[in-house]
């Protein structure tokens, strides 16, 4: 792997889509050039958790039946959607973590699903266990390695804000699920003392309306496999530090716990907050990072943007606000 680099230009920008409704939280292409979209169930109205971008409509994907799930439960529709990724292999796997408003989840909710994209149609539906998926647990993003297994491997983050954080592997062609990392340090978040992000001059907190403020607690998050995929790289969403792990300990079932804990490697600080990792061909890792505005004028609250007067502001600028139960 490279070290930093200066920054530089990389093309123009292009608009693609604009939304205008719920938040996505997840966009993949195909090879073909086609586009899909995912909207977790986190309080704004979703007609459909999945999407495919089409003469810039958002047409529900793979059906609509399949975006109507009859409860949390449900194995055999899209109940929140978290993460969407085209593998190698030119197939849409959408990782639906079953826990709309981040509630607990019941079997059959959290699932991995493959999507063929030359149907169209649902080919793998891979459910977990409770002692994988636990009631906690929130599925946030997925990486396949078509290199390892009969049918390729997938490795998942457990991001839960309440519970254990840690890895989730996946044996594509057994459908076999084990978590590795359980709560292991590198996997959680950091606590107030040591990250304190700040948007808009102040700390941000979940302030939920029946109790005091709280550190934001999602852990690992990010993540990516090395070019050689030797290496699972991770991040946990509340810290500054991000962290590798041996996937030969990781995929390997009889490997100790202890084993694989010890082939954590700490990759330093990545410069803030953060929650998306990516890998490319070259060897090289990118992580999206986010810079909060530092000030902006004020204005009267709405109900999807709170402006404020912070001292040192410059000028008017527009502030989003952060998803439905986190303030700044």
């Amino acid at each position: 792997m490279t070290g930093p680099v200066a920054d530089e230009p990389l093309g123009e920008l292009e608009l693609v889509h604009r939304f205008t409704g719920p938040m996505p939280t997840g966009v993949s292409v195909s090879h073909t050039g086609r586009v899909f979209v995912n909207f977790p169930q986190w309080g704004d109205e979703v007609p459909a958790t999945v999407v495919e971008l089409r003469d810039g409509a958002e047409v529900p994907f793979p059906d609509q039946r399949w975006n109507s799930p009859s409860g949390d439960d449900d194995a055999t529709g899209f109940v929140s959607v978290q993460s969407i990724v085209v593998d190698p292999a030119d197939r849409l796997w959408v990782l639906d973590t079953g826990s709309p408003m981040f509630r607990p989840t019941a079997p059959g909710g959290p699932k991995l699903v493959r999507v063929d994209l030359d149907t169209d149609s649902v080919g793998q539906v891979i459910t977990f266990p409770t002692d994988v998926a636990l009631p906690t647990t929130y599925l946030n993003d997925v990486r396949f390695d078509l290199r390892r297994g009969e049918g390729g491997t997938a490795y998942i983050t457990d991001s839960s804000h309440s519970g254990p954080n840690g890895i989730i592997v996946v044996d594509l062609a057994s459908g076999a699920s084990w978590r590795r990392l359980h709560d292991h340090p590198s996997t959680k978040a950091e606590p107030l003392a040591t990250f304190r992000p700040v948007v808009e001059g102040r700390p941000l907190l979940e302030r939920p309306a029946d109790g005091p403020p709280k550190p934001i607690a999602m852990g690992s998050d990010g993540i990516a496999i090395s070019h050689d995929g030797a290496r699972l790289y991770y991040c946990p969403l509340a810290s500054r530090h991000w962290y590798s792990v041996s996937t030969d300990a990781l995929a390997d079932p009889a490997v100790d716990d202890g084993l694989v804990a010890a082939s954590v490697a700490h990759e330093g600080d990545k410069g803030g907050g953060s929650d998306g990792l990516e890998s490319d061909d070259a060897g090289r890792l990118y992580l999206t990072s986010y810079e909060p505005t530092p000030c902006c004028a004020a204005a009267p609250t709405a109900s999807t943007r709170r402006w404020s007067t912070i001292p040192g502001c410059s000028g008017p600028t527009r502030c989003q606000s952060p998803p439905t139960g986190t303030s700044t």
